[in-house]
């Protein structure tokens, strides 16, 4: 099946580049893991070095400097530790026992890069203690916008964590619809495109970003990422038993197709996505805005990388 996929999906028409700094910015993020008890096994450093999480932000910021390039590799990492996290326990199948979790993680949102209660850190644990490092860092670049997009966006990626729970405690297959919308929440894609506009200098302005153009190109960006990593993984999804949680699972059960007949129905409609997105992108890049231009530089960055990323990701073979 992997052959397949890498012979029949487009390959993304851009560069590939790779931030020089990308391997020591990596090791680095592993041992901010390991400092605060994100990654606390062998077993899971393990996975999380399979990650590879410095070659993937590496990748969607090709040209940015340590801290940028060192601050999206660590929310890379934190997304990693806690997708492993919740599969270890089975906090991801239980939406009470996940619901407390989130709400305490919110709570960290809620300050914003601002002073926490210790009490409220000791709670959330290793996790809570990672998010609001994040989060301190980005209020540190003194880009109100960005931090509230960027705590926005983590906040939206938790709730969808929660509805991805109760879908396997019932042992639910979502629709192709509802899978596409929940699917750029779950990927955590938003607030990694927002730190990626930091290594990439772009910060367009609130009624620039309200332009539904802008919008469109951005969520278009989120389900090439999303598809490409949902058909890169199938495979090992497959062999695994996981849940329904892949586009290709939910087009066989909503087409009431086979497995092949729907992973070549969600390679179809990446191509047909990517070329959406390039026109779409070059209509918008026509007025010429160099933030907007760099808006769109790190978002397809992140559709190229990814694509390079997966096909060297450990992670999902």
């Amino acid at each position: 099946m992997r052959r397949f996929v890498t012979g029949a999906l487009a390959e993304p028409p851009y560069p590939a580049r790779v931030n020089e700094r990308a391997g020591a910015v990596g090791q680095r993020s592993a041992e901010w893991a390991m400092e605060l008890g994100l990654v606390s096994t062998s077993d899971a450093a393990q996975r999380l070095d399979r990650a590879n999480a410095g070659d993937l932000a590496g990748r969607a910021c090709p040209d940015a400097g340590p801290e940028q390039l060192a601050l999206l590799t660590d929310l890379i990492t934190w997304l990693f530790s806690f997708d492993d996290s919740c599969d270890d326990d089975g906090l991801g199948a239980d939406p009470g026992r996940l619901a407390p979790v989130v709400a305490r993680l919110l709570q960290v949102l809620e300050r914003l890069g601002g002073p926490v209660p210790a009490e409220l850190l000791d709670a959330t644990g290793p996790t809570g203690t990672a998010l609001h490092d994040l989060c301190r860092r980005v209020r540190d670049q003194h880009r109100p916008v960005l931090l509230l997009r960027f705590t926005r966006q983590v906040r939206e990626y938790l709730l969808a964590l929660l509805w991805e729970a109760a879908n396997r405690k019932h042992h639910r297959v979502p629709g192709i619809s509802e899978y596409v919308q929940y699917r750029r929440h779950t990927g955590a894609v938003y607030p990694s495109f927002t730190l990626t506009d930091i290594g990439h200098g772009a910060e367009p302005d609130a009624p620039r970003l309200a332009d539904p153009r802008l919008s469109e190109l951005e969520a278009l960006a989120a389900d090439l990422v999303c598809w490409c990593n949902d058909v890169f993984s199938y495979d090992k999804e497959r062999r695994l038993e996981t849940d329904g949680h892949n586009l290709v699972l939910t087009i066989a059960r909503e087409a009431g197709q086979d497995e092949y007949a729907a992973l070549a129905e969600a390679v179809r409609r990446f191509n047909t996505a990517l070329a959406a997105y390039d026109r779409l992108e070059t209509a918008v890049l026509a007025e010429g805005d160099p933030d907007v231009t760099r808006f769109a530089a790190a978002r397809r960055c992140w559709i190229r990388g990814t694509y390079d990323w997966s096909l060297g990701a450990s992670r999902y073979q």
